[in-house]
């Protein structure tokens, strides 16, 4: 894609400092890493959102990214690598391998809710009815 900030990356426009490269993923620091070590892992091919992506990329990315975790995990001397797919900040299909330590004071990813008085079995009934 043209403008994709990622897809420069691959094609060299735009430099990254590279973890991993083969001939349909690249793995490299976030320029704005959580912890030092953050990184990411993405198709060659660009692929807007993660359901867009064919089930055979899919698996290399993660298979890739479960790898990446465990190297990540020793290099940084991390308690464990969080994985997270967002894919709101930039529109390329992308996995981020977050080196996290106990005593990091970080949150975690997102706030919680409650669910009100039958609203779980609502909201399962909703889902559900997608479901094949």
């Amino acid at each position: 894609m043209e403008n994709c900030v990622f897809c420069k990356i691959v094609n060299g426009q735009i430099p990254a400092d590279k973890i991993y490269e083969d001939k349909d993923i690249i793995a490299f620091l976030d320029i704005n890493p959580v912890n030092y070590g953050h990184s990411l892992v993405i198709p060659k091919q660009h692929f807007e959102m993660m359901y867009d992506v064919p089930n055979e990329v899919l698996n290399k990315v993660f298979v890739k990214a479960k790898e990446l975790m465990v190297i990540i995990k020793k290099a940084m001397n991390a308690d464990y690598v969080a994985v997270s797919v967002v894919g709101v900040d930039v529109p390329h299909f992308h996995v981020h391998l977050v080196p996290r330590y106990f005593n990091d004071g970080m949150a975690n990813l997102w706030p919680t809710k409650k669910y009100k008085e039958n609203e779980m079995e609502e909201t399962v009934e909703k889902i559900r009815k997608f479901v094949k």
